[in-house]
């Protein structure tokens, strides 16, 4: 076989430690109006569902499912500026997995080039505060993510968020950073980067590169051109 059991596993706890982070709406919601889906990402093992509600015409609430629990959680999210499709969104979360988190990211929509796209970046702060190796403390990290949703059915996602007290970013090449940062010439020039990417069972702590990645697929199941067809039947 192509993969191996010592590859799988590795590779089943590796998705279960990454630190999940909320699903946004494609659009500002209106006040009672519903936004829904699931999405299937490097962050969990199996597809996490997601429900949004309207609390006013800025603002929504989220709550997500994993299945079993990896990746449950809530937000709230709240439009700061809109103008034609362009927006900026901030939101605030909390999500439950083996290395919990907490959110703060700012999102800034953009017009995206084909009808009914919408493209979108966002900085993103998260702090761990215990994660799966609670020895090492906790870790903050902060990054960038970067998407589209098309015609309101299917987003794509990617970002990486960094941990600046684990490693220097310029080391992110680096294939293992705790065998690199254990040689004495490496100790004496980054001894202060101390955290361990791995704990002694060999899964990625909250300091791992890997818990800072993150690439996703949504898919709404209530998207803008579904309700725009709603609203049309009923005006008719």
């Amino acid at each position: 076989m192509f993969f191996s059991k010592k590859y799988l596993i590795p590779l089943f706890f590796l998705l279960i430690n990454c630190a999940s982070h909320p699903t946004i709406a494609d659009r500002t919601l209106e006040k009672g109006e519903e936004y829904y889906g699931y999405t299937i990402s490097t962050e969990n093992i199996f597809p996490v569902l997601f429900y949004r509600y309207g609390l006013s015409d800025v603002s929504d609430i989220g709550l997500r499912l994993g299945i079993p629990v990896y990746g449950s959680g809530f937000d709230y999210s709240r439009t700061l500026y809109e103008k034609g499709k362009k927006r900026d969104v901030l939101n605030i979360g909390w999500s439950l997995n083996p290395n919990s988190n907490l959110d703060f990211t700012y999102y800034k929509f953009l017009d995206g080039k084909k009808e009914g796209s919408s493209l979108y970046w966002a900085l993103r702060g998260m702090l761990i505060p215990e994660g799966s190796y609670t020895e090492s403390g906790s870790s903050s990290r902060i990054g960038i993510l970067v998407g589209i949703f098309r015609k309101g059915k299917i987003g794509i996602e990617g970002g990486y968020f960094h941990d600046f007290a684990s490693m220097p970013i310029s080391k992110l090449y680096i294939p293992s950073w705790d065998k690199f940062i254990a040689k004495d010439e490496n100790k004496e020039k980054f001894g202060r980067f101390d955290l361990p990417h791995v704990s002694p069972a060999g899964w990625p702590t909250q300091h791992s590169r890997l818990v800072g990645l993150s690439l996703r697929l949504t898919f709404s199941l209530n998207s803008n051109s579904l309700v725009d067809e709603k609203k049309n039947d009923l005006n008719e």
